[in-house]
């Protein structure tokens, strides 16, 4: 299903909501973390983004030409987005041969370069919309402090263990994480292999673990999806945090619960069986 077609203002107004969202959350300390929207529509950048350079994209992707790319700037903190996008974003429009984009901006910009994530979301970016055939999609990257937290013990990088752990503490986690969490062990930030396991990850999840590092979740809906999905692992990590602190004490919602919830809301899982 494709999400309407918001004008640029309203998809960076959306940004600004979600880097602001994400700092009360503390999921992006400091210039941590970095949001990206795919637009498959013409959109005028430049009233907000007059500045104009051509540039290299770290892979071809000509199934995106002619679309355009909202991303936040190396360096740059998500909760400013809201108060100043031209500092904080730049767009770019993916040229014909897909090997090359403009890059808009505005002269106001504080960053020299997009973030350096920009590899791992830009080849989301192609596949999920190879796979979907959606014209608007979002990316985001993110730190949440209880979910990164756990991805530092061994028993945690195991998928199934993570998801059935997460999954199991309140009744809206299977309704919005039905398809579960993904991991992928620790591989150096923003480094190809990174890239290539996210890609493979995010084909079966809409939110996948960097372990040691952080998230990345997805949505053809709308950015504050995207930052949901991220917001309810965390809670999930956060209650299972405050249960190790207990000895383990709780039950949380048992299999069986969980899985009468999927009945009556006619969702296919394959977490708890």
């Amino acid at each position: 299903m494709n999400a309407p077609q918001p004008d640029l203002d309203d998809v960076v107004t959306s940004m600004g909501r979600v880097g602001c969202r994400l700092s009360e959350i503390g999921a992006c300390e400091g210039a941590a973390g970095n949001i990206s929207i795919f637009l498959g529509w013409p959109v005028n950048t430049r009233r907000m983004f007059p500045a104009e350079e051509r540039m290299d994209l770290p892979l071809a992707v000509p199934e995106l030409a002619g679309g355009s790319i909202l991303v936040s700037g190396s360096g740059c903190r998500l909760r400013e987005i809201r108060e100043n996008p031209a500092q904080n974003l730049g767009c770019l429009t993916i040229e014909e041969s897909g090997k090359t984009a403009r890059l808009f901006t505005s002269p106001k910009r504080t960053f020299r370069k997009l973030t350096s994530e920009f590899n791992s979301h830009l080849a989301v970016h192609r596949d999920r919309i190879l796979h979907h055939r959606t014209k608007y999609h979002a990316v985001v990257h993110a730190q949440p402090f209880h979910l990164t937290f756990l991805s530092h013990i061994p028993a945690y990088r195991r998928e199934t263990y993570l998801n059935r752990r997460l999954l199991r503490w309140q009744p809206e986690m299977i309704v919005y994480l039905t398809d579960g969490i993904g991991m992928i062990p620790f591989r150096v930030p923003a480094s190809s292999d990174l890239m290539e396991k996210t890609v493979a990850a995010l084909r079966t999840h809409t939110i996948v673990v960097w372990a040691k590092h952080g998230v990345m979740a997805v949505s053809e809906i709308s950015v504050e999806q995207a930052c949901d999905r991220i917001e309810y692992a965390d809670t999930g990590a956060r209650y299972e945090l405050a249960d190790l602190s207990h000895a383990a004490r709780a039950d949380g919602l048992t299999a069986k619960e969980i899985n009468s919830i999927c009945r009556s809301l006619g969702l296919r899982q394959n977490i708890f069986r």
